[in-house]
């Protein structure tokens, strides 16, 4: 089975100095135990309702599988 992480350029962060812009991706989330990068994405989605919720665009996500 395979692992993957899966991020995002969507959102924003801030750093803990509020003058200075922070440019930079999230970590959405990691997944475990599935077959390939299409199951984990399912898996994602399925298992944090408030990705969608929060109009995160699924098929912006980047992913890598862990090893």
């Amino acid at each position: 089975m395979k692992k993957y992480i899966f991020i995002t350029k969507e959102g924003n962060t801030r750093a803990p100095n509020e003058n200075y812009e922070v440019n930079n991706m999230q970590v959405i989330g990691i997944v475990e135990n599935v077959e390939n990068e299409n199951a984990a994405l399912i898996k994602l989605l399925k298992e944090n309702l408030w990705i969608l919720d929060a109009e995160f665009n699924a098929a912006e996500f980047i992913s890598y599988e862990i090893l």
